[in-house]
């Protein structure tokens, strides 16, 4: 017999004698797999088990523990193949976990909660394994969950049976597991009031008080307050405890679509056009008109013939959090049906798994970083966008709110609409006006079919009273029309005004929030509780993490949710829940005091499952500003790795103005950003700041960033100034670091005039590169002797130099590095009358320039283009390099933002630069 004991510190015995491990990881594949409801991929037990390592060498550390655990419990009890590993378990295996849950369904719950001997997996832990430790915390959460039922249960029954001393021992561990109870609290007191311990009973509802007020910032419920008074009194009657029970009130259906019947064919006849190219439509109009339930009603009816949808929702509170509705999308799709994933290639797969882990239920070979790496990134998610809506009909990707989409899916949208051809699919977007968002831009680009809603007139309003209202007064039609102006969500919130307690003479709220604030008031004090922990979400949430943000039990949440959703306040989706339109998002958040919400804050920023980015701005709420600030350094480093740099320098300013506690770091990280948009004034800025705040070690690093950036300037001086104080500091034991200071000094005297001193220093750059063996240091050295060749007019040496720069830079991934050498070997072949070649060479630098998202050099390698493209008697092709030349020049040259002053000018050696 094998016993796995997971319920405390784990376990394991064979025949009675305990088994030792000799590694942690058997350990957590044991408990893993003994969890496991069906056979577990060999990928994503490595890449749980494993994360930081790379496949091969995680696939042999996992055949290393299996091997072990195979020794330990008997061969019996694993049944592994080439790609799937899963524990057998029979008669001869004992797993503590599922006998609890076995009792607890058999009703022996006495037996099941003396089981229960401590957390799951108490003590244990693989600090080099997040995703182990993440799963364990879930599964512990749950059977934390589970244990609570089987006390509250037990203690019922007990209590029922009058064995008032025995549902005390169960309740006080209930209470231990959840200290913000509200039932267990209320059975606590109602059993030492029922023991006669009334001065225990009053105690305990004091200590009821103060955590609910300090953890939750709420009050006690009424029912709570009632058991107190009646204890209080002496008037507590021993009865049966009684199920927690929420009011049920009426259902609220949802209002009659009326009014929109040629707005809704003008959107559907877009979509009946497609045939092999997909189409955009964007549907606009002003807040409260009716956008989204416009889509969402030809959504239902396109699903009704078989199109599959991925819809997404940007929000206003998240405009900073990269791809963030796309990502919703993609996890709602594969909730829903995962079948289309397999039609997809896995290192498409791999690609898209930096925004979306779970989408690789196995771990594909990542692709290495450098060259083409962010135009892989946006066309493996755009495919994948592609081959979740494929099918026999057209699919739909719908994105609502489109105005409050962050930068980073902008980019994406931008690069799907100008690839359309050969995708049978239809983009629809809403969007509110007025907005001044560059979103607009993109639309205008992608040439797609805007449609702007209007208000409803009287005769829909009729309509809409006759179909909703029968009952009432058609005449109130005009009144109504005339109270609302055609809007919509004023429309349908007069009539539920009108519906839920006023009479047909009009005593209503005026004005949309007043209207919200009388539906509100008929929610339950748990309602809510539960609305405004909903509310500091402040986007879609599912049932756990609302649960655990409001701080409510399963039951009470759940019941509150169907409250929500029966009054119309919520709306049930698929997989999660919404607030019905963001106008009571923000009302309710208003109406929450600020004490509550910054605990409701906190809360999320512990509960929530999301991106850096989001626990960082429940953070800043909830007024913790130093954990804010971590978080959005980390939330900038989620955001590069992905391509979003708009994003990124949002997080790093956020972090700064929070207080963090590397500020030069910080600093240096935004020069950077800058530097590639071609903010150089800012970046100069930045880079000051940095070294203001730098320690001694960090100042070479700074003082180098600050040269190249003076040389991108034409500030030659200042240039070399820095570049000789990073050399000055740096210590002689980092010859690459040498090697790289010293080949950029050397263009900049190159550049200055100085061919002389410049070859010297490109020889001395070598020599360091070669002391220090590294390669990115190697590449640079040689691309500086290739310039140099060139520029004197030794074409072979120049061809030399500047392919084994490219070749090192190819080898290692170094995509600036790639794109110097291409540039400066498109340079020497002009130079050597080779102009097809040269034309080929800036072609591909010029595209993976743009990858990189380097402005400047954008803007030299279209120039460069332009003179090839001159040269070769390309007319159209010379002026559309050019006109993007002079933009970009421009863009670059001048400064960011509105405060000029007479050194941000734009000078004309910004717009020289032709080799680097």
């Amino acid at each position: 017999m094998i016993e796995v004991s997971l319920l405390g510190p784990p376990r394991v015995q064979r025949a009675g004698r305990r088994v030792g491990f000799d590694t942690r990881k058997a350990v957590a594949l044991l408990a893993h797999l003994a969890l496991a409801d069906r056979p577990r991929p060999r990928d994503a037990l490595a890449d749980l088990l494993w994360p930081d390592t790379d496949i091969e060498h995680a696939r042999g550390a996992l055949r290393r523990t299996l091997s072990t655990l195979r020794t330990a419990i008997g061969p019996e009890c694993l049944e592994t193949t080439r790609d799937h590993v899963h524990l057998i378990k029979n008669q001869g295996l004992y797993v503590d976990v599922d006998r609890f849950r076995d009792l607890v369904t058999e009703g022996d719950l006495e037996t099941a909660v003396g089981l229960f001997r401590g957390e799951f997996l108490e003590g244990f832990g693989l600090r080099d394994a997040p995703g182990f430790e993440e799963w364990a915390r879930n599964q512990a959460d749950t059977l934390r969950r589970e244990l609570t039922g089987a006390l509250a249960r037990l203690a019922a029954g007990l209590e029922a049976d009058g064995n008032y001393s025995a549902a005390l021992v169960h309740v006080r561990r209930w209470l231990s597991l959840d200290p913000l109870h509200e039932p267990a609290h209320r059975a606590l007191v109602r059993l030492y009031a029922l023991s006669g311990d009334r001065a225990a009973a009053l105690v305990q509802y004091r200590q009821c008080v103060r955590t609910l007020s300090r953890e939750l910032g709420v009050s006690p419920l009424p029912e709570t307050t009632e058991l107190y008074e009646a204890v209080n009194t002496g008037t507590l009657i021993a009865s049966p405890p009684t199920a927690e029970t929420v009011e049920t009130p009426a259902q609220e259906t949802q209002t009659p679509f009326v009014g929109r019947n040629d707005d809704i064919r003008a959107v559907r006849a877009v979509y009946d056009t497609i045939d092999h190219d997909g189409r955009l439509v964007v549907v606009e109009g002003e807040a409260g008109i009716g956008k989204t339930r416009l889509v969402e009603e030809l959504v239902l009816d396109l699903r009704k013939n078989g199109a599959a949808v991925l819809a997404g929702r940007a929000y206003e509170d998240e405009a900073a959090l990269a791809y963030a509705p796309l990502v919703d999308a993609l996890r709602a799709r594969l909730r829903e049906d995962a079948r289309w994933v397999d039609d997809v290639p896995q290192q498409t797969i791999a690609e898209v798994s930096r925004l979306l882990p779970e989408i690789a239920d196995i771990r594909p070979e990542p692709q290495a970083e450098g060259p083409g790496a962010e135009a892989r990134f946006l066309a493996a998610v755009w495919d994948t966008l592609a081959a979740a809506v494929s099918g026999p009909v057209p699919g739909v990707i719908h994105l609502d709110n489109a105005q409050w989409l962050d930068e980073a899916s902008l980019v994406l949208l931008r690069y799907g609409l100008r690839r359309l051809v050969g995708r049978p699919l239809l983009i629809t977007l809403t969007s509110r006006t007025p907005a001044d968002h560059p979103f607009g831009s993109v639309v205008a680009e992608g040439g797609g079919v805007v449609h702007r809603l209007g208000r409803l007139d009287l005769e829909a309003i009729g309509e809409l009273l006759a179909t909703a209202r029968p009952s009432m007064d058609h005449e109130l039609s005009l009144r109504l029309y005339d109270e609302t102006e055609g809007v919509p969500l004023l429309v349908v919130e007069y009539l539920n005004a009108l519906t839920t307690g006023a009479d047909e003479s009009w005593p209503v709220p005026t004005g949309v929030n007043d209207l919200l604030r009388a539906r509100l008031a008929r929610v339950s004090d748990t309602g809510r509780q539960v609305l405004a922990a909903a509310a500091v979400l402040g986007r879609s949430f599912d049932v756990d993490t609302v649960r655990a943000v409001g701080g409510r039990t399963d039951e009470e949440t759940v019941a509150s949710l169907e409250e929500l959703v029966r009054r119309g306040l919520i709306r049930e989706g698929a997989l999660d829940y919404d607030f019905v339109h963001d106008q009571l998002r923000r009302l309710v958040s208003d109406d929450t005091s600020l004490a509550r919400r910054r605990l409701l804050h906190a809360r999320a920023a512990h509960a929530v499952h999301a991106p850096a980015a989001v626990v960082a701005h429940h953070l800043q709420l909830a007024g913790q500003d130093q954990e804010a600030a971590q978080a959005y350094a980390a939330a900038a480093d989620q955001a590069r790795k992905v391509y979003a740099n708009a994003e990124a320098l949002d997080h790093l300013h956020a972090a700064l103005a929070l207080g963090h506690d590397s500020p030069s770091t910080l600093h240096a990280s935004i020069g950077d950003l800058e530097t590639l948009a071609g903010d150089y004034a800012a970046a100069v800025r930045s880079y000051e700041l940095a070294a203001a705040d730098a320690a001694t070690a960090n100042l070479p690093g700074i003082e180098h960033r600050l040269g190249r950036l003076r040389h991108r300037r034409g500030e030659w001086a200042l240039a070399e100034a820095h570049f000789r104080a990073a050399l000055d500091t740096l210590p002689p034991d980092q010859p690459a670091e040498h090697a790289r200071v010293t080949a950029d000094l050397s263009l900049t005297r190159h550049d200055a005039g100085d061919t002389a001193g410049a070859t010297e220093l490109a020889r001395q750059a070598l020599a360091f590169a070669a002391e220090s063996g590294d390669r990115r240091a190697l590449g640079q050295a040689h691309n500086m002797l290739g310039m140099l060749a060139t520029a004197g007019g030794r074409i072979d040496d120049a061809f030399q130099h500047l392919r084994t720069g490219r070749d090192l830079a190819e080898q290692i991934g170094d995509l600036p590095g790639r794109v110097a050498a291409l540039n400066n070997l498109a340079l020497a072949h002009r130079a050597h009358g080779e102009l097809e070649p040269a034309l080929e060479l800036a072609t591909i630098a010029l595209a993976l320039c743009t990858e990189e998202g380097d402005r400047h050099r954008e803007a030299a390698l279209h120039n460069n283009l332009a003179d090839l493209h001159h040269a070769l008697g390309h007319p159209d092709e010379t002026m559309r390099h050019l006109k993007s030349a002079v933009a970009i020049f421009a863009e670059v040259g001048a400064p960011h933002g509105t405060n000029i002053d007479a050194a941000d000018e734009p000078r004309p050696e910004v717009w020289k630069l032709v080799r680097w």
